[in-house]
């Protein structure tokens, strides 16, 4: 596994640079709107996190919240998909059967390590999310 890049808690809040965002901008990505109560409760974290003196304080509320926009990503990815199909509800039952045995293990993961992240490796993460919501 690749080490995960720290970055000081003071670049967090820096914009990024201009050609940094162009390059970004080229790049072919996908998104997924998520109900606007996730995304409060998304920017108040990361909020919170961002001016936390110790960051590490919010690791488990970090976990939480990215599975919680990783559940959203599958149901906005692949349930709601699903749906509009009209695959039936044998098919939907067993996707969503699938799905909460993938989001256990995730889940796990997810915390396992972001539960062992220092305070830049959490403000990365912060960032990172960040971007994504653009």
């Amino acid at each position: 596994m690749k080490p995960i890049k720290a970055i000081k808690a003071s670049e967090s809040t820096k914009p990024v640079k201009p050609s940094a965002a162009a390059d970004a901008d080229a790049e072919p990505f996908l998104r997924f709107r998520h109900p606007v109560a996730l995304r409060k409760k998304t920017l108040s974290l990361l909020g919170t996190l961002e001016q936390a003196d110790d960051a590490t304080v919010h690791r488990d509320a970090l976990s939480a919240l990215v599975v919680e926009l990783t559940n959203s990503g599958l149901d906005a990815y692949f349930m709601a998909p699903l749906r509009r199909a009209g695959a039936g509800f044998i098919v939907e039952q067993s996707a969503k059967l699938g799905l909460v045995g993938v989001q256990q293990v995730m889940g796990s993961v997810v915390r396992q390590i972001v539960g062992r992240m220092d305070g830049p490796q959490l403000i990365s993460v912060s960032v990172s999310i960040r971007q994504f919501m653009r």
